[in-house]
């Protein structure tokens, strides 16, 4: 039995000084889908919970102005289906009704869902050195590296790490421009959300740039006509309650019937949610074609590295990709 303190702050700001407080034995938690999982595998031993669910002003969901604001404790279900998001921001509405299960979409906040570790197998199940996980144990090695890889990703890997970035949600925000919100011991901040994360390099352990006591507040949208043309495309090894293989967030900006601008992200195949310039790149100022939609997904994954058993999501990622473009190129009234 794992004993530790809980503490229901009332504010964000005394959420923020009790972590503060507790130092580094601190863990803020909202829906639990994460933290809970992660306490049980013995890969987080907080001294201190601080259960951040009663502050309200984190729940909030605004999508008037010029941007949409998303409080950090907004559940992805409610999210998902609010009718602004869902008209004008379809990337964003498919990337959080893609992930999980009901039930876990109706407690997860779409704040703590930035913040998923990977679901590699060595670094679940790595416990008591079994599989060396640089992740759980630093300097250990990496059991991926050599051995079976298949989830593991192509882009974004070192020579200590090749584990896979696990949400859908983050993809979508970091194609969109989106930013986050945050409080900490040395007041609030803000940053994009593609700042968020860390590769790996030789310290896979550390995967978010959040400084110690900091928590985010809300995730910000700015507003576009362009957002309508977009789709979140996810391809997975069983249609629902699956991690993906490959997934591809798409938007699309046209002028007449050429692209002025497109913003492409990958999920499922890199260390970190992954934006594509090669392929935005290579779109912009052309019609768009099936043949130029799919010279642009093996455009994405041009500086990608396979493993042993996951060279198959080059070409899958790539026509992922080309699949979304057309998608989204499809929803233009």
């Amino acid at each position: 039995m794992q004993s530790f303190r809980l503490i229901r702050p009332r504010t964000a700001q005394e959420a923020v000084s009790a972590a503060a407080q507790g130092g580094a034995a601190s863990r803020f938690i909202a829906g639990g889908t994460t933290l809970y999982d992660l306490m049980k595998l013995n890969i987080e031993r907080p001294g201190q919970v601080i259960d951040i669910t009663g502050i309200g002003e984190l729940h909030r969901i605004e999508t008037a102005g010029e941007e949409l604001r998303f409080g950090a404790l907004a559940p992805m279900s409610a999210v998902a289906t609010d009718a602004v998001v869902s008209r004008d921001h379809p990337v964003l509405a498919e990337a959080l009704a893609k992930a999980a299960s009901q039930q876990l979409r109706n407690m997860a906040s779409v704040g703590g869902n930035l913040l998923q570790r990977t679901r590699c197998p060595y670094f679940r199940n790595g416990a008591g050195g079994v599989y060396p996980c640089n992740k759980r144990e630093p300097g250990s090695g990496c059991a991926a590296i050599g051995g079976l890889d298949r989830s593991q990703a192509v882009l974004g890997t070192s020579e200590a790490c090749t584990a896979v970035s696990p949400g859908d949600w983050p993809v979508a925000l970091v194609a969109v421009d989106a930013g986050i919100e945050l409080l900490g011991p040395n007041g609030p901040r803000s940053m994009p959300v593609d700042a968020l994360y860390r590769l790996p390099g030789e310290t896979p352990q550390h995967e978010f740039t959040l400084a110690p006591g900091e928590m985010i507040t809300a995730i910000t949208v700015p507003r576009r006509n362009a957002g309508r043309l977009s789709t979140y495309h996810k391809i997975r090894d069983r249609e629902s309650y699956a991690f993906a293989l490959a997934s591809a967030a798409v938007v699309l900006e046209l002028e007449g019937d050429r692209i002025a601008q497109a913003r492409v992200a990958l999920g499922g195949v890199a260390t970190r949610p992954w934006r594509a310039p090669a392929a935005e790149q290579m779109l912009a100022g052309q019609r768009l074609t099936p043949e130029l939609a799919l010279a642009a997904g093996h455009a994405a994954f041009r500086d990608a590295r396979a493993g042993h058993h996951n060279a198959f999501k080059l070409e899958l990622g790539a026509r992922t990709v080309a699949d979304a473009l057309i998608i989204a190129a499809e929803r233009r009234p």
